[in-house]
């Protein structure tokens, strides 16, 4: 059965483009289009569609509002299109905030360019979030629960980065609990925890981050799918929300209790065994820049039985050979369960390599770390 898909974007060029890109595909269906956000909440009710691509700057209502309204009402993943700029990422970020699954660049100049690379990418993130939780309402945005109220010094009380947040949280649609996959963690003098994750993680990392305390005992590494242009306006992000200390990691940091480095995007981050990062050039060849199997294999080779690693929702398997690589050295593996992913994929690779120590839904994940750290 083909995938159906709702259009959504003021211009009238770059709805017929999308629209003519995806029906090229025999299992896509461009069921409908709109031209702003209003428009996209009424068509989404009728016609019921399994992806809509939405733009942000729409007129009537923009994409971030209706991407708001469209999970209260009716719950449908959401592909949204964004520039490639500091400011940019920062809206990309208020709509995966909002229940949007996953983002692309918004650009014609690719799109006139290159209409086989954009063919293909655009019609694969539109099957793969088709197979989303977001559809099923097992996955509730922080828009639709209440988030932990930082307190740190340099995140007052109230002090929160997305709009989504300042506004009344929509009701919670969340699946059944299911059951305990893993008993709670034993304590150990982990040197270094690990974190990878892709699509749907920015929303997970700031669910898990949230949680902790800003005297948290061990260092952080954050491995995110991401663009150049967006690494550090989410890391500011999350240093806004979080009571740790949050940074786009530059080459030459320290590791140190209470501050999480993430990954700059476009490159990849490894780890020396006296604690400094070196943030090295993306290798072309690999798929993923930063890519989790990288990082973990550096922390592996540095601190062996010393890493709590986790994997939480993303397509692919990317994390599964570093986690290998770590648990060969003796160090631990968590794995974020399928009921509370975005994206069951990543996770599952790690399950079904016989790799995880522990399986735990995404709210427990946090709690966790702070049980297993000392």
């Amino acid at each position: 059965m083909a995938v159906k898909v709702l259009v959504v974007d003021d211009s009238g060029f770059f709805r017929r483009r999308v629209s003519e890109i995806l029906s090229a595909d025999p299992t896509i269906q461009v069921v409908g289009t709109a031209t702003n956000g209003r428009e996209a909440i009424d068509q989404a009710l009728a016609l019921k569609p399994d992806v809509i691509t939405m733009d942000y700057e729409m007129p009537m209502m923009d994409g971030i509002t209706a991407v708001r309204h469209i999970m209260q009402r009716c719950p449908t993943p959401v592909l949204m299109f964004s520039s490639l700029t500091h400011e940019g990422a920062r809206v990309t970020l208020d709509a995966l905030d909002a229940g949007a699954v996953d983002y692309l660049p918004k650009n014609f100049e690719d799109i006139s360019r290159n209409p086989d690379k954009v063919k293909q990418l655009l019609c694969e993130k539109v099957h793969t979030i088709s197979r989303s939780n977001r559809r099923f309402g097992s996955y509730a945005s922080p828009a639709a629960v209440a988030a932990p109220a930082p307190a740190s010094s340099h995140a007052p009380a109230g002090s929160f980065a997305s709009p989504a947040q300042t506004r009344p949280a929509a009701p919670a649609r969340v699946a059944a609990p299911a059951a305990a996959h893993s008993p709670a963690p034993k304590r150990k003098p982990y040197k270094l925890v690990a974190i990878g994750t892709s699509t749907g993680g920015p929303v997970a990392l700031q669910r898990v981050l949230t949680q902790l305390p800003a005297n948290f005992p061990a260092p952080i590494v954050l491995i995110q799918h991401m663009p150049a242009a967006f690494t550090k306006a989410f890391a500011e992000r999350l240093d806004k929300l979080c009571r740790i200390s949050v940074k786009e990691a530059e080459d030459g940091d320290m590791l140190r209790p209470g501050l999480a480095l993430l990954a700059p995007g476009g490159k990849q981050m490894m780890i020396d065994g006296r604690g400094a990062v070196k943030i090295l050039p993306g290798d072309e060849r690999l798929n993923y820049k930063p890519c989790v199997d990288i990082t973990f294999g550096s922390a592996a080779k540095s601190y062996g039985d010393k890493v709590l690693s986790v994997v939480l929702t993303g397509m692919g398997a990317d994390g599964r050979e570093g986690a290998r690589l770590l648990k060969q050295g003796g160090s631990t593996v968590w794995a974020q369960d399928e009921a509370s992913c975005v994206i069951y994929g990543m996770p599952m690779a790690i399950v079904k390599a016989n790799l995880a120590d522990a399986v735990y839904s995404l709210d427990e994940i946090g709690k966790h770390l702070v049980e297993a750290c000392v």
